[in-house]
């Protein structure tokens, strides 16, 4: 497997990559849809690297309520902060199509004698990860902060067509994903989306949204 193009690995030259190999702290897995990666309460010496699919983030608890926190998608990593700090998973991960992931031991990684450099490199890399990551979970405290199910949609579509630079788009959730990312009933988000649709505000069709008027309460 060649270096591949992804933030983590920004600046590892080909003798890193190789070292990194050659010493076991790389490892290449598939999964299929809806298959548990990391499980809640596991201990990890690994962070994921999406290499392709899309992984979610999800939070049970004790009664079963899922939330999903969020989605990871290609070139993105997972589960860092647990693997760092050394602390349980307190989520699942969860693969939500068919996905390959290299993982990373980050463990091996701190503990060779003779690969400062390379961890020095991943480390850097990794706090600019963790910078973008915050602002990913920023704009999702912005969309459960509402009251009300429209309020919630109205940023949520908002900040999607930003990101998208237009009218039209996709998104990443079916609509239980999407009722779980934003803390709401299924019902409840589909009888809404109706009537915003009748409203005149946007068209749907699955995951595929466009904006037919400015969004507002």
């Amino acid at each position: 497997m060649q270096i591949p193009s992804l933030p983590l690995f920004a600046n590892i030259n080909e003798n890193e990559w190789n070292y990194l190999r050659e010493h076991n702290m790389l490892k290449l897995s598939s999964y299929a849809k809806n298959n548990i990666i990391f499980h809640m309460d596991e201990l990890i010496d690994e962070i994921g690297i999406v290499i392709s699919g899309i992984v979610t983030i999800e939070s049970i608890d004790l009664w079963g309520n899922k939330s999903i926190l969020s989605n990871i998608a290609c070139g993105h990593v997972f589960a860092e902060t647990y693997c760092f700090c050394r602390e349980p998973l307190q989520v699942e991960v969860i693969s939500a199509s068919n996905t390959e992931i290299l993982f990373l031991n980050i463990s091996r990684l701190f503990t060779q004698s003779d690969n400062n450099n390379i961890a020095k490199k991943i480390t850097g890399n990794m706090l600019t990860i963790s910078m973008h990551k915050n602002l990913i979970l920023s704009n999702r405290i912005f969309c459960t902060s509402p009251k009300t199910v429209r309020s919630r949609l109205l940023i949520f579509l908002s900040n999607e067509s930003r990101r998208a630079g237009r009218s039209d788009f996709t998104i990443h959730y079916d609509r239980q994903q999407l009722a779980d990312y934003l803390n709401v009933d299924r019902t409840a988000l589909s009888k809404e989306l109706s009537k915003m649709r009748d409203d005149g505000l946007i068209s749907f069709k699955k995951n595929q949204f466009s904006i037919k008027s400015p969004l507002h309460e």
